[in-house]
């Protein structure tokens, strides 16, 4: 930094190094800075005071810059006020950011618990498909192959890009902006319509308790009050919704706790080892179920990267939370699991969508049966607000990066949450609810497995292409075991893609027809100035390789041990 109370200096980081540019001078100044900088090792002896020369190999290392890009393709730049004290912007630009950075270590774990899991509820088509032995194995062995490779992944691009709009900032740093708003548009619209499905859970729920809500125009006016009332409390901000995340998978987690602990005395652990051949479907195994269950019960640990910019000390935090989730829900699927397969002898037939609840009841009576129906109506919500938090803050991040208006990336006054985003993603979840749409849905986790191939490829080519960016948090291999570390969930995403009907790849080619439309549309909108929208600098390629030509200088420079004192 340069201070002088004639000058007033705008510093502008002509591309993304490990040093900072020289300062480019703004207006009339009567002294301008001088820095020459050839990978240099200076000792500063304070604000103000100069510098030291050190030469050879003693010397130490240059300290990093004090603002370093959180994106390394994105341009930032800083403005020192006239006379130069700049405490009190300093001092407000952090109250912003901290009010921004909603988000702690515990929220966050709860917040991926219900993107992932929600609770067992949905484990028991598994048994039903495969028998006990073979659900256990499936529980014990699926994240090593899918969960964890998944989650390592988010961990590694979450702390290395750490803000909104998560594998869209990915796909685009490595494709650019096309492949960001493909992703964009498959993960958004595969999310947002999953999401139809919890309220029409509660509304079910809720016509057990009174059965004029089983139909008609009360069952419709249930739907629309459980969605809206669910999307307002969305909008009260992340730390509501993810303080109240902790509180929904305490009260839907405890009735399992309950159950394994009546259960214990009854377990008989040969039957564990057992097919469950007693019913009907004896000796045969429905692969397709068995691998479908265990995939959509294991899945979107990356949905919580949209929300990197809300996160406290992403870089952090978010390995910690990919962890803790993980064991959470590792535990909360192999704990009611036992319980249930060991203490009951029952048919596998038996074990179909919302057994878990009889099996509670068998166990305990009738009182822990209800409990845990209601635990599953709190699950719902717990998975309706993170899916709704994950979705609007993507549509934020995609204006952060000039993809949609900049009025999606408009936050409320009071609560500090992407109002729009949340509007829009609830009409489109409010709109869905009231049809039939089953393959609707079944598209829309054709569409999930093409984004996944997608944020693998990104993955890939980012560590392959530049691996000079600063990863806080890093997966332990090199880019052959990465490729291998991939492969095996990319089969099991091409396994589910295969099995779809006509229907599913009609209605999906439609939907990334729609996606691809949207980008071009909004590329038009922005030539014509209809709307407005973030600008975002983009590298080119003749940059790109004259960057990598001072860095070879540099380095050289380096090695030469030349210090240089401004």
């Amino acid at each position: 930094q340069y201070k002088d109370s004639s000058c007033n200096f705008t510093f502008r980081s002509p591309r993304p190094t490990r040093y900072p540019a020289a300062p480019t001078p703004v207006g009339g100044c009567t002294a301008a800075p001088l820095l020459l900088l050839i990978t240099m090792k200076v000792e500063s002896t304070g604000e103000g005071d100069g510098g030291r020369v050190l030469a050879g190999p003693g010397a130490a290392a240059p300290p990093p810059p004090a603002m370093a890009p959180s994106s390394p393709s994105l341009r930032q730049a800083m403005v020192l006020p006239a006379g130069g004290d700049d405490s009190e912007e300093k001092g407000s630009r952090r109250r912003e950011k901290k009010q921004q950075q909603q988000l702690t270590l515990i929220p966050l774990i709860f917040l991926i618990y219900f993107e992932v899991s929600g609770g067992p509820y949905g484990e028991e088509p598994a048994v039903q498909a495969a028998g006990p032995f073979l659900a256990i194995l499936g529980f014990l062995i699926f994240p090593f192959i899918w969960s964890i490779p998944e989650a390592l992944i988010t961990a590694e691009l979450a702390t290395a890009f750490p803000g909104n709009g998560g594998y869209v900032v990915w796909a685009t740093e490595a494709f650019g902006p096309f492949a960001g708003s493909l992703m964009g548009s498959w993960k958004y619209l595969s999310g947002v319509i999953n999401n139809a499905a919890y309220p029409v859970l509660c509304a079910d729920y809720l016509s057990r308790i009174f059965s004029r809500f089983s139909g008609g125009a009360p069952r419709d006016v249930a739907i629309a009050g459980f969605t809206l009332g669910l999307s307002f409390l969305n909008y009260t901000g992340l730390t509501v919704v993810g303080w109240a995340a902790v509180a929904l998978g305490a009260v839907s987690l405890a009735p399992f706790a309950v159950m394994a602990a009546a259960a214990a005395p009854k377990v008989r652990p040969g039957r564990w080892l057992g097919r469950g051949e007693t019913g009907a479907g004896r000796g045969r195994t429905d692969w397709s179920l068995y691998l479908n269950t265990l995939f959509w019960n294991l899945n979107f640990w990356d949905n919580a990267s949209t929300l990197a910019g809300e996160v406290e000390r992403p870089q952090r935090t978010f390995p910690r939370a990919l962890l803790g989730a993980g064991l959470l829900t590792c535990i909360g699927y192999l704990v009611p699991l036992l319980a249930g397969t060991g203490a009951l002898d029952v048919p596998r037939d038996q074990w179909t969508d919302g057994f878990l609840a009889d099996a509670a009841g068998m166990i305990m009576g009738k009182w822990l049966k209800i409990w845990v129906e209601v635990g599953a109506v709190l699950s719902a919500v717990g998975l309706y607000e993170a899916q709704l938090s994950s979705s609007s803050f993507q549509l934020l991040g995609m204006a952060d990066l000039g993809l949609l208006p900049r009025a999606f990336a408009a936050r409320a006054r009071w609560f500090r949450t992407p109002w729009l985003a949340i509007v829009v993603s609830t009409v489109v979840t409010l709109s869905v609810s009231f049809m039939s749409f089953d393959n609707i849905i079944a598209s829309t986790n054709f569409l999930y497995s093409l984004g996944m191939l997608l944020e693998f490829a990104s993955f890939l080519w980012l560590r392959w292409k530049r691996p000079g960016i600063t990863r806080p948090f890093r997966v332990p291999l090199r880019l052959p075991g990465l490729v291998i570390m991939c492969l095996v969930p990319s089969g099991f995403l091409v396994f589910v893609m295969v099995v779809g009907t006509w229907q599913v790849y009609a209605i999906g080619a439609g939907l990334t027809a729609l996606g691809i439309a949207i980008y071009h549309a909004m590329r038009y909108c922005k030539s014509k100035g209809w709307f407005e929208f973030t600008k975002v600098v983009q590298e080119d390629k003749e940059e790109e390789e004259r960057d990598e030509g001072e860095d070879k200088e540099e380095r050289a420079a380096h090695t030469d041990g030349i210090v240089v004192r401004v």
